[in-house]
């Protein structure tokens, strides 16, 4: 559970900075007053500059967050989400979300049947309690985090033996 007071300066403050969610999927009840923003990755970038969209709140509804877990799962096909929250000057705010992720000690990786699909994995077998390890030790790390279980090279090399001989 989480609590926001109402603040007459939200830019000064920060409700939970930037960060993403290391499980499969992250629900959270719309209360009407809003405050979550998502970042704009690279490839939808409109300058150089870092870009926060906001999310316009609709009450009741649910905002589902996916999370570094489930892009592993996905091999990528589901892409996590970097957000974060900020206050508002007009009204306090609680709200409750429900996380769903793996057991510590599970193995994760890309389902087979997606690998199959796609040709080759993108992420590796880890263990989920490995990845959150590595996750609080880089908090701020953002979509690098991901690199952890992220195959650098799918591509294979074939050894060759170069002889020189001399004359």
């Amino acid at each position: 559970m989480k609590y926001y007071p109402a603040c007459p300066n939200p830019e000064l403050t920060v409700g939970v900075g930037s960060h993403l969610d290391i499980g499969a999927i992250t629900m959270l009840l719309q209360d009407g007053i809003g405050g979550l923003y998502i970042k704009v990755d690279e490839e939808h970038k409109q300058s150089d500059k870092e870009e926060w969209l906001k999310i316009p709140p609709i009450h009741g509804a649910l905002v589902i967050n996916i999370g570094d877990a489930l892009q592993i799962l996905s091999n990528g096909k589901y892409k996590s989400s970097e957000h974060r929250v900020r206050t508002t000057n007009t009204q306090s705010r609680v709200f409750v979300p429900v996380f769903t992720l793996p057991k510590p000690t599970e193995k994760i990786e890309p389902l087979p049947e997606v690998v199959k699909k796609d040709g080759l994995a993108h992420y590796r077998e880890i263990v989920f309690q490995d990845y959150m390890k590595n996750v609080f030790e880089n908090v701020h790390g953002g979509k690098k985090s991901l690199d952890f279980a992220r195959i650098k090279n799918n591509m294979f090399v074939i050894p060759f033996m170069l002889s020189i001989h001399k004359c």
